[in-house]
């Protein structure tokens, strides 16, 4: 038994420690500088993985150009070709996540790209089957990124700063249109015959390598959360383990909160948003496989002017999704930044299904439908995962995810299937429109929209709101 002269000297040594480390987590220039430190760290390479992920799912938009013509395919058997891999992701999505969130994000993630690049690079198709098949193993493979990352998020990042976290992160969406668009229409049109191989042929080629090589870098440059992160000092790993851990407290304390594994099955809520999200993804999906095809029909048939026109939508998509994501970390509301974007984008697509609207016009319509549902895509997640918490966090954005991207398939078979019944995009944009407007209307009534009050909330909760 310590000496009561060392025992006073050790207690009066630990508290000075803990008012220490109390004084600092509740400074708002420590929580702001540390908070800083971890985006800048994480945000800019979370970024690069996600345009890798989307150019290598939706370039078969621009491969169609030539690949329909040159393999014979209709519209119908592009639109379930490319809708092939979100059935694939379907099947997988849930055990993907909830094998990340027990074996660790560096490792998983990795295996998720390096394998899906591998795919994508190898998508030399000869015939309908096949076509199929590739792209149902290459959403297999895929299957658990997305809902990955916004899951890993929640390991750095309280919801007080994730909307704004993801709306950023999401941005790398329409980015990928930015910089995919003009890319996708060169090398089709310039890397034709060379080495005997199709210019779509290369196009899967060159866009697939990327996400094998930036796959190995994961295994370098992710830590599977703060407690493993060499490059945070202790002081800044205590506060950001502290916070989580009080907001984690704060979440089982509530009624409504989940926490176990089939607590993300029994959650109406859960499910709404799984419909919710449904919606927003016709509306995603519609843009991101048939704006080229709508391009070429209605303005240009030049691939590389294709592309640079398909990247305009995307500018102002990348825009939108920045402010939009901004203003809900600002004023702390989700609900209707989700469902006030989807209905901006309902009226859109339906002003762009209107006859005689082509052209730049048309063109016009959908870079304002683009901006809505991407905009509602940057502050979805926010809701979820303020109801989930745990396993059921895990499963529930996971489940939630590969609902909403059967839309992935629904969607381009659809319009597919009612451009080779209507030679028209009418009733197709028509069919998106009111999916997004669903979705909004849904988002209204799960989100309980009431005059919001002001309520007492946790000292840990305040402190976050100035960093």
């Amino acid at each position: 038994m310590l000496p009561a002269g060392a025992m006073r000297a050790k207690t009066k040594a630990i508290s000075a420690e803990e008012l220490r480390l109390i004084a600092t987590a509740g400074s708002p220039e420590f929580g702001k500088a540390t908070y800083a430190k971890i985006t800048w760290r994480l945000i800019p390479f979370l970024f690069l993985l996600y345009i890798l992920a989307y150019l290598d799912r939706v370039n078969v938009g621009f491969a169609k150009l030539q690949m329909a013509t040159d393999l014979k395919f209709s519209d119908t058997v592009y639109g379930w070709g490319a809708g092939s891999f979100f059935i694939g992701c379907f099947f997988f999505e849930v055990p993907s996540n909830v094998i990340l969130h027990k074996v660790g994000a560096k490792i998983w993630i990795a295996r998720i790209m390096i394998v899906w690049g591998v795919i994508s690079a190898a998508m030399y198709t000869s015939n309908q089957l096949i076509f199929y098949l590739l792209r149902f193993l290459l959403g297999v493979a895929e299957a658990g990124f997305f809902p990955g990352i916004i899951l890993y998020l929640t390991f750095w990042y309280m919801r007080t700063h994730r909307a704004k976290m993801v709306g950023g992160f999401m941005t790398a969406i329409a980015l990928a249109g930015v910089i995919g668009g003009p890319i996708s229409g060169w090398i089709p049109g310039n890397m034709a015959g060379v080495s005997g191989l199709k210019g779509w042929q290369w196009l899967f080629l060159l866009e697939g390598l990327p996400s094998v090589v930036v796959g190995v870098l994961v295994l370098f440059f992710l830590d599977d959360g703060p407690a493993k992160a060499k490059w945070l000092s202790d002081d800044e790993k205590a506060l950001v383990l502290r916070r989580l851990d009080e907001e984690e407290k704060i979440k089982r304390s509530q009624a409504e909160m989940n926490h176990a594994f089939l607590d993300a099955f029994r959650n109406a809520k859960a499910w709404v948003m799984c419909v919710v999200y449904f919606g927003i993804v016709m509306g995603t999906c519609g843009i991101s496989f048939w704006l080229p095809q709508i391009t070429k029909d209605t303005t240009t048939k030049d691939p590389v002017q294709i592309g640079l026109l398909s990247a305009v939508p995307w500018a102002a998509a990348a825009i939108a999704m920045l402010w939009n994501g901004h203003h809900s970390g600002v004023t702390g509301e989700r609900g209707w930044h989700v469902a006030g974007a989807c209905m901006i984008g309902a009226v859109a697509f339906a002003v762009s299904a209107m006859p005689g609207v082509g052209g730049f016009a048309g063109l016009a319509a959908l870079t304002v439908a683009a901006a809505g549902v991407m905009s509602a895509v940057s502050c979805f997640w926010s809701v979820p995962t303020g109801i989930l918490s745990g396993t059921a966090a895990a499963a529930g954005i996971a489940w939630i995810n590969s609902v909403g991207n059967l839309a992935g398939f629904v969607s381009p078979y659809v319009v597919g299937k009612i451009r080779d019944a209507a030679h028209s995009m009418t009733l197709a944009l028509s069919m998106l429109a009111v999916s997004v407007l669903i979705a909004g209307l849904l988002t209204i009534i799960v989100t309980g929209m009431k005059p919001k009050q002001a309520q007492p909330q946790p000292a840990v909760v305040w402190s976050l709101r100035s960093v």
